[in-house]
């Protein structure tokens, strides 16, 4: 008897698990399969299930009418460029805070850090492109990469990590005569892969996801980011062209 309840609770939690995949997969599969039809498929009522044999021409229309491929090189340059910065930028960060004992005052700058992190991007986004303005950095790699490489939550999360770290491992380092950077770069960092890995992973997908602020930073096409490349396909003159928007969305 208990098997049998044992059982049917693991095969409804497998059951809630693939009704949960499905409608998380759904999206991208319906995507994938208007992106195969022509233009007239689209508005087929009731709608088709079956594959078109129009990926590759939809594909081809929407690389070029918004040079998706230089739009998706932005993405990718940005995206690593603020993850790498990010990654560094925290662990030297939560590295000050816990190495360096009597570093005065730094427990009230890390209160300061964390309350930064409840600032979001809309509340700073005007005085955040002033000061890219005033430094002429429009409509540059600059403005679409520095002002993210400053993070609160890797401070904490790297921070956290080292606080785990017995303080005589520090204190043999020392004898050992290994300096901040050695303890941190031989010692430290390998502990932290997984941590490193996980950050970096999150950020780079965050960026690539990032809509607003380079919509409002940049200015010219060739530095759009691939997000902005999808709206351009939407935002047209003329009727919606959804299987070329879709193959455009499949790529991006």
């Amino acid at each position: 008897m208990t098997h049998r309840i044992s059982r049917s609770r693991s095969l409804g939690r497998h059951a809630l698990l693939l009704v949960c995949v499905s409608i998380t997969c759904f999206p991208v599969l319906y995507a994938l399969l208007i992106s195969t039809f022509d233009f007239q498929q689209v508005f087929i009522y009731p709608p088709r299930l079956i594959p078109g044999i129009s990926l590759l021409e939809n594909v081809g229309l929407a690389w070029s009418k918004v040079s998706l491929g230089r739009l998706l090189a932005n993405s990718f340059v940005i995206s690593i460029s603020v993850a790498l910065g990010k990654t560094l930028l925290s662990i030297l960060a939560a590295f000050a805070f816990t190495y360096f004992r009597d570093f005065p005052g730094k427990n009230l700058l890390f209160v300061v850090i964390l309350i930064t992190h409840m600032l979001p991007l809309p509340v700073r986004i005007i005085s955040t492109f002033q000061l890219m303005d005033t430094l002429n950095w429009v409509n540059t790699y600059y403005a679409l990469t520095i002002p993210f490489f400053a993070s609160a939550t890797g401070t904490l999360l790297f921070r956290q990590f080292f606080l785990t770290v017995p303080a005589s491992l520090s204190d043999a380092a020392r004898i050992d005569g290994a300096g901040p950077m050695r303890f941190l770069t031989r010692i430290l960092m390998p502990l932290s892969y997984n941590n490193l890995v996980a950050l970096f992973m999150v950020e780079f997908v965050y960026m690539w996801n990032e809509y607003l602020w380079p919509l409002i930073v940049t200015t010219s096409n060739e530095m759009r980011v691939a997000q902005i490349g999808i709206k351009m396909l939407v935002a047209t003159d003329a009727q919606a062209e959804w299987n070329v928007i879709m193959a455009g969305v499949i790529l991006v």
